[in-house]
């Protein structure tokens, strides 16, 4: 009993918690907090800069980063670098990143896609659901 214990133990250390490398991030934003909006950026350009393929899906309040002409949340420099969340989530796109709104983003405003930033995608549920639920890639939510 003891033996079957410290086996069930020992293959849970050693499969429960050893470390994963994701090669793919989606980060979900849908807060309307510009400061979880920034620490969403600054640890996505980080998982980038570490070599991850990111994908970036903005939702609800969030979708308002990818704007061209978004509020003054979106641009408003933040301590202690004075980013700002769509200032950081440019360089992102510049750096390979692909972002997306979310489907329902748009007609939820009743706006069409020519009030997006160039390069900012409107996100297909299906593709973004298999991209998801793949083993590869970790989801970040903020």
């Amino acid at each position: 009993m003891r033996r079957s214990f410290l086996l069930l133990m020992l293959s849970l250390f050693t499969f429960g918690c050893s470390p994963t490398h994701a090669d793919r991030l989606v980060t979900v934003v849908n807060s309307p907090a510009p400061q979880t909006q920034l620490m969403a950026m600054v640890l996505t350009m980080q998982a980038l800069r570490q070599g991850a393929t990111v994908d970036i899906l903005l939702c609800g309040p969030a979708g308002d980063l990818a704007l061209a002409t978004p509020p003054a949340s979106a641009t408003a420099p933040q301590p202690p670098r004075d980013m700002s969340p769509q200032g950081l989530m440019q360089a992102i796109m510049d750096a390979g990143a692909s972002v997306s709104v979310c489907a329902i983003y748009l007609p939820g405003r009743g706006e069409s896609r020519d009030v997006l930033l160039d390069g900012v995608e409107v996100a297909a549920p299906d593709a973004m659901a298999a991209t998801m639920m793949a083993p590869e890639v970790r989801v970040w939510s903020f």
